[in-house]
């Protein structure tokens, strides 16, 4: 019998789970606060309601037969009372509870040995202040917010002793900062019988001011000796949490060549989303063979492939309107992916393009070609 499944969050991870649900005729369950999530109208059952009320959660949870997530800002405690009546929840609770809190994750790297920028913990603003007159060497660093800091949300750049001011007034973790060549990223999944598969390492390109992805290339251009490196952590860390699901392993690679985890993701991440095009299969599949156990599917990508996310141009909000798309349309090797979202917003992830060609000189022309070609903005 096939199991009903149930998904905190029912935004773009969601819609994109559930695209690839169809092929399996999965019966899902979303909750979601929003009555107009992307989610609402392809699930099998959709429930407006809270993620963070332990009722809301808890209550939804008792319906379905497996439950998982697609945002990481749910009542753990629900799903810890779940887990412990017999329900199968994946990512664990104790996975998410670690990496809800920053706090918790570099702790957590700390003590299974695996690399990661120096860190301070702190309390409150006037810690990061005590730092001017005791550890002045410590900047250029970035104050994190312990908790809720996302999509760049909750980070804040502190560039020298004087800039201490624009800390966090809450518990938050200094982290030096790295002076980085890339950024990369892995995605890595596990199932319940131990079996773990990473995807191609990939390369992202952020926004300068936003902290968000803008785009990315896979698989990143770096040496074989760096690609190891960054799969052999990214495989370390998700056997350290023993998760069951996906794990977006987000790194750095410093100017001295070693490669550093900035932080994690329990769930499908934007570095994954050219995989429904470019891989053999894509992240959403593989979280689906990992929470039910099933064998993990070939990652292996069919040629270079690059993602732009799109975003809610600046000065427009109301109904989205996609400039450029018939231009984009004529495009080989191009493929737009809208998310659902009738109203855009300066910034908000409305969209994403997958470019695919066997030449990364093309590759990165059409790259250039998708950012500039197309706009989302409103009447």
């Amino acid at each position: 019998m096939t199991p009903t499944i149930g998904i905190l969050g029912g935004g773009q991870l969601g819609l994109m789970l559930l695209q690839a649900a169809i092929d399996w005729n999965l019966r899902v369950h979303i909750l979601d606060p929003d009555a107009e999530a992307p989610c609402r109208n392809l699930c099998t059952q959709f429930t407006q309601g809270s993620l963070t009320d332990y009722d809301t959660v808890y209550q939804f949870g008792q319906s379905v037969d497996v439950l998982t997530i697609e945002i990481e800002r749910v009542n753990v405690d629900a799903l810890e009372a779940l887990e412990r009546e017999g329900k199968k929840v994946f990512p664990q609770p104790s996975v998410i509870r670690i990496i809800q809190d920053k706090r918790l994750q570099k702790q957590f790297y700390q003590k299974h040995n695996l690399p990661t920028a120096d860190f301070i913990l702190t309390e409150n603003r006037a810690d990061v202040a005590l730092l001017e007159i005791h550890q002045p060497d410590f900047f250029p660093a970035f104050h994190k917010l312990g908790r809720d800091g996302y999509d760049g949300r909750g980070v804040q750049r502190i560039a020298s002793v004087t800039d201490v001011g624009k800390a966090f007034d809450a518990p938050g973790v200094l982290e030096k900062a790295v002076e980085f060549e890339k950024e990369l990223a892995v995605i890595v999944s596990r199932n319940e019988r131990g079996e773990v598969q990473t995807f191609p390492t990939v390369e992202m390109v952020f926004h300068p001011e936003l902290n968000l992805v803008e785009y990315l290339f896979a698989p990143a251009e770096v040496s074989e000796s760096i690609n190891q490196q960054a799969q052999d952590i990214a495989r370390r860390t998700a056997e350290a949490f023993g998760i069951v699901g996906l794990l977006a392993v987000e790194l750095f690679l410093d100017k001295t060549g070693n490669v550093l985890i900035n932080e994690v993701a329990p769930r499908p991440h934007n570095s994954g989303h050219h995989t429904i095009r470019a891989n053999v299969t894509s992240q959403f599949e593989q979280h689906w063979r990992a929470i039910l156990n099933y064998p993990l599917g070939d990652t292996t990508s069919y040629q270079p492939a690059a993602m732009v996310n799109l975003l809610g141009e600046d000065g427009f909000t109301g109904p989205a309107i996609y400039e450029g798309l018939e231009d984009l349309l004529t495009m080989s090797g191009v493929f737009p992916f809208f998310y659902g979202k009738a109203i855009t917003k300066p910034f908000r992830k409305m969209g994403h393009v997958t470019v695919m060609d066997d030449s990364l000189a093309v590759l990165r022309e059409k790259v250039a070609e998708v950012k500039a070609g197309i706009r989302v903005v409103s009447q």
